[in-house]
């Protein structure tokens, strides 16, 4: 563990171009706004980001103005065990935990699997994201990345059973796994559920808003629902029981990564099957969720994918295939 006495800390917000535009059920955006914080001690700097996220009342600023509150802290000596105490589940604690993380390996001269007491990553298979749009945009898109092996599908809003129709059409040897973002209710669930079943879709995310979700409760499915939203940290895994079959666990909503094996272990525990995700954002957001990932059933970490450009060292894709970060870049 490194000694925090001498810890400086900075933090700021970054922006980054996203190819074309991103859209979900809430929304179309065209850049993938961060938080990057530092933590250097001796000569050497640690770096985490996060994503803010508005539905979580989150905001860069806001996100920044936490992080700094505990430059003094810091400074005072406080460790990434006792961080957890002093920050929420969130955005901010993702970038200031992973920052240690990163320093602690560099640190010691080892990568952070070791210190996590885990085996060397090995490349997984990301997802690649389908924004949602007119059912023509989407097979548009779809057709374009249909040799994809697995294509996360965005729906939520009327008209999805001919949205993904659509994209089955045009990518018929793909894997489907589709994320409606809460934009589902209880009196289209059924027959949504019935058309990603019939398109052979394996996995719906959170087709319920987080606290209207109790019908999914003991409910007769076609196929895995996957929590999301209705998911952050340890504590909120109890109450899924019986409504989820999965959760997707990103560590902007679980407060780092230190949490999140934490929580993918007590997951496990419980019974649900793991998928692991993010937010649109660089290869620093990606980098200590691969390490998450190797357990997960889903990865789903294409975010520096759908940007105009990376950060520099940033991952390696090979197709669908992402490979573990280079220590140049974190861990």
């Amino acid at each position: 563990m490194v000694n925090p006495g001498s810890l400086r800390l900075s933090a700021w917000i970054e922006s980054w171009p996203i190819a074309g535009s991103f859209a979900i059920s809430r929304g179309t955006k065209t850049e993938a706004v961060v938080v990057l914080a530092e933590l250097t001690r001796d000569g050497v700097t640690g770096r985490g980001e996060c994503v803010p996220y508005a539905r979580y009342g989150e905001s860069p600023e806001a996100v920044v103005e936490r992080i700094e509150s505990l430059g003094n802290r810091l400074a005072q000596g406080v460790s990434r065990t006792e961080l957890q105490t002093l920050l929420p589940a969130g955005a901010a604690r993702n970038a200031l935990d992973c920052a240690f993380w990163d320093l602690e390996a560099k640190t010691a001269k080892q990568r952070a699997h070791a210190l996590a007491g885990a085996p060397a990553p090995r490349p997984l298979l990301t997802a690649f994201t389908i924004s949602i749009g007119a059912p023509d945009a989407m097979a548009a898109a779809a057709r374009v990345a249909a040799q994809r092996p697995l294509l996360k599908v965005k729906l939520g809003q009327a008209g999805d059973p001919a949205r993904i129709a659509a994209v089955r059409d045009a990518a018929p040897e793909a894997e489907l796994i589709v994320d409606a973002n809460e934009g589902w209710n209880p009196q289209n669930l059924a027959e949504n559920l019935a058309a990603c079943a019939k398109a052979g879709v394996t996995l719906v995310e959170q087709p319920l808003p987080d606290g209207a979700d109790d019908i999914l409760a003991g409910m007769r499915r076609p196929l895995a629902i996957c929590a999301d939203e209705s998911v952050h940290d340890r504590t909120s895994l109890p109450a899924l029981l019986g409504k989820y079959d999965a959760v997707n666990i990103k560590l902007d909503k679980a407060g780092g990564l230190t949490e999140a094996l934490a929580m993918a272990h007590e997951a496990e525990r419980l019974g649900f099957s793991i998928m692991v995700g993010s937010m649109v954002a660089t290869s620093l957001s990606m980098a200590p969720a691969h390490l998450l990932a190797q357990r997960a059933r889903v990865a789903d970490l294409d975010g520096p994918l759908l940007l105009a450009r990376d950060r520099p060292h940033g991952l390696r894709y090979d197709g669908s295939l992402v490979y573990p970060p280079d220590d140049t870049l974190w861990g």
